[in-house]
């Protein structure tokens, strides 16, 4: 067990304080436990991982490797996935996370008076510390990669559907919201679906790249399909996007294009929140299909068979944009390294480096 000394993410936010990690021995000795119980204790009360990887900071993929990694050096399951049901801790899982929290409590009262001194010593420190952006985006894997190991700035970044996106900052509860929408939309569509929230005297847009959507299946397409009514024919299970993503939005209208009632799908109310998620799902058996980006169904080496492009990018206020910080965060995204991280990923392509400006221009 090892004590540390961190940093508030916002000058708002409380004083530093002591926190203290368990040290699993040689047993874990190659795995990276920092997390561990964090995302375990998160798993003990939302029962999807997802989730639960969203609370403890980290992405689908980190949090679905962790696990794996943990369970096969300990050779003991920590988790149970099951289809319907979610991601649930086993006997073993949830004693480690009960004695996570017994010790938490005995080592407060312990902590308490050089809690204390910390504070005193680091507070003038603590109220320089600027304020950051707030980022609510539509989940992506090249922007999830960027934040977990390349960003260089300081940001919060919250993973929310689309619409859910921009009705947070409709109400000023970020700066900056993540979107996508269909290239074979017009812009008036984009008007009428920004407008919904949006004041364009207010904000602008800036596009940022394409990625292409499609069907995530096992390796090798086993079931040939080519489109969503092909998985309905045959009975296929699938794994459903949550409400308010603008990937569940697209499914829906898929479906509605071929006729076809959201009870015909089988699995269609499992709903998980990342394209990770989905393709995980896929991997692991417990779905035949999935809707989401190649670049999901490349990482976990599955087929894909793509239906549309389409447009992701960030609508914010014209004076986030203008900020200081909006202006680097902008330009750290519209750079080289960020620029080189879309071409190595499979069904990405960055777009021309612009200034934000109208909502016309998202699918320009």
């Amino acid at each position: 067990m090892s004590a540390s000394a961190t940093r508030p993410r916002q000058s708002n936010a409380s004083l530093p304080r002591l926190r203290w990690a368990w040290d699993f021995g040689p047993l874990l000795g190659d795995v990276d436990t920092g997390r561990l119980l964090a995302l375990l204790t998160a798993l003990a009360g939302e029962g999807a991982l997802g989730n639960a990887a969203r609370q403890a900071g980290m992405s689908y993929r980190s949090a679905w490797g962790l696990l794996r990694d943990c369970e096969q050096a300990l050779g003991a399951a920590l988790v149970i996935m099951e289809r319907g049901r979610g991601t649930r801790l086993t006997d073993f899982g949830a004693s480690l996370v009960q004695l996570d929290e017994a010790a938490r409590l005995a080592l407060d009262v312990v902590h308490a008076p050089w809690q204390r001194r910390l504070e005193e010593l680091l507070a003038p420190m603590v109220r320089a510390v600027p304020e950051r952006l707030r980022l609510a985006a539509s989940h992506d894997l090249a922007l999830a990669d960027w934040v977990e190991h390349g960003r260089r700035i300081r940001f919060d970044l919250y993973w929310r559907g689309s619409e859910e996106a921009l009705a947070s900052l409709g109400l000023d509860e970020c700066d900056i919201a993540g979107i996508h929408a269909p290239e074979d939309w017009t812009a008036a569509q984009v008007a009428n679906w920004l407008g919904r929230w949006l004041k364009p005297a207010l904000h602008v847009c800036l596009p940022l790249m394409r990625r292409c959507q499609g069907l995530i299946v096992a390796r090798g397409n086993p079931h040939r399909l080519q489109t969503l009514s092909d998985a309905s024919k045959r009975g296929l299970r699938m794994v459903n996007r949550q409400r308010g993503s603008g990937t569940r939005s697209l499914i829906d209208q898929l479906l509605a294009a071929n006729g076809l009632r959201p009870e015909s799908i089988d699995g269609y109310a499992h709903e998980e929140f990342t394209h990770e998620a989905i393709a995980a799902t896929v991997a692991g058996g417990q779905a035949d299909v999935g809707f989401g980006i190649e670049a999901a169904a490349a990482r976990y080496d599955l087929g894909f068979v793509p239906l549309l492009w389409e447009r992701y990018g960030f609508v914010m206020r014209a004076a986030a944009a203008g900020s200081p910080e909006g202006k680097q965060f902008l330009a750290r995204l519209q750079g080289n390294t960020f620029r080189q991280r879309l071409i190595a990923l499979p069904g990405y392509e960055p777009l021309p480096v612009r200034a934000p400006g109208a909502w016309s221009e998202f699918l320009s």
